[in-house]
């Protein structure tokens, strides 16, 4: 008789908390033991990385967890070496996990003699041998085409608004905010969920990483703002823009961010901003100052993506995950 092949997952080294809370999660749907493959993803002392797979994976449905975040050149290095070892080692399938997916901001050319480095990252994932893509929000919704395999993109936004519904209760006086006329999309997502109006902080830049001024478009005052937006990097723009909505009248700013990158200086300004909270997903590995910050929640998505790795090995729908009704029995009790 031909045997079951079962979803096997194994993870690098940049956010193995993720990994085994991903694997929790899919041993309590499925009542049995689910663990990560026993492996090793390390370095020589010149830093190359080395991957050894102590399991028979021949046969077997793959699934790697790697978000690609800082490092990002050797958290993508390990995903592929870890997809040619399983590729070499005749796995049946192979599905990278990024929770994040770094080089996404480089998704065009936005000047002469520029790279469009995420299709080039796409290209290497391809030829690495990994057949499918499971992300989270991903930074320009194109980068699924760069892609010649199935790509799935998960939301945030269905986590977020069951813990915006959880932590405010009344929704009356709650508005969405868009830090950027480009983000307006993902915001107005959120803003359907809730029932809740839209506005846009309108900023101009003299230069690349100067903000000449900041405008907002709709009437924030005495309103409880929430600014959506798919990462927050350097903090200088949220909380500029928290500042802005203060000055307009508003009585709180909440920040809802799918991945937390807060490189260099953006725990400080964090801290130190009028932001109320800033809550994030657990995509990128908070740092140990991230974690102790006192206005910055963390959000897990364990629940999620164990349960969409599972829909991709049964050949079930993964898009069901962007409802709130399919999603909110998964997050009960969690958040």
């Amino acid at each position: 008789m031909p045997t079951v092949v079962e979803p096997k997952l194994i993870a690098g080294n940049a956010n193995r908390p993720l990994a085994q809370a991903i694997a929790r999660r899919m041993s309590l749907y499925r009542g049995m033991s689910v663990g990560l493959v026993d492996a090793r993803v390390e370095r020589f002392n010149d830093q190359e990385i080395f991957v050894e797979v102590y399991e028979n994976v021949r046969g077997e449905d793959m699934f790697i967890i790697q978000p690609t975040s800082n490092p990002a050149n050797d958290n993508l290095m390990e995903l592929l070496i870890m997809a040619d070892a399983l590729r070499r080692s005749s796995a049946s399938r192979i599905t990278a996990v990024i929770p994040y997916f770094g080089y996404a901001r480089q998704d065009r050319r936005t000047k002469a003699r520029t790279p469009i480095s995420a299709k080039l990252v796409a290209n290497m994932m391809v030829t690495a041998g990994i057949e499918r893509i499971l992300t989270l929000d991903l930074h320009a919704a194109q980068i699924q085409g760069f892609f010649d395999i199935p790509v799935d993109n998960l939301y945030a936004s269905p986590i977020f608004a069951l813990d915006i519904e959880r932590q405010f209760g009344d929704l009356s006086d709650v508005l969405v905010i868009s830090p950027d006329v480009g983000g307006v999309a993902r915001a107005r997502e959120l803003a359907k969920r809730i029932n809740a109006p839209l506005a846009i902080v309108d900023k101009r830049r003299e230069k690349p990483g100067e903000i000449a001024e900041m405008t907002v478009i709709g009437d924030v005052t005495g309103k409880k703002c929430i600014i959506v937006d798919d990462m927050c990097d350097t903090a200088g723009t949220l909380c500029k823009a928290a500042e802005v909505i203060m000055g307009h009248g508003a009585t709180e700013v909440h920040a809802y961010i799918s991945h937390g990158v807060m490189s260099g200086p953006a725990v400080e300004r964090i801290t130190k901003s009028v932001l109320k909270t800033l809550v994030l997903t657990d995509s990128i590995q908070p740092t140990e100052a991230v974690s102790s910050a006192p206005n910055i929640r963390i959000l897990p998505t364990a629940p999620m993506f164990a349960q969409s790795i599972l829909n991709i090995w049964n050949g079930t729908s993964v898009s069901s995950l962007f409802e709130t009704e399919t999603l909110g029995p998964i997050y009960e009790g969690i958040l």
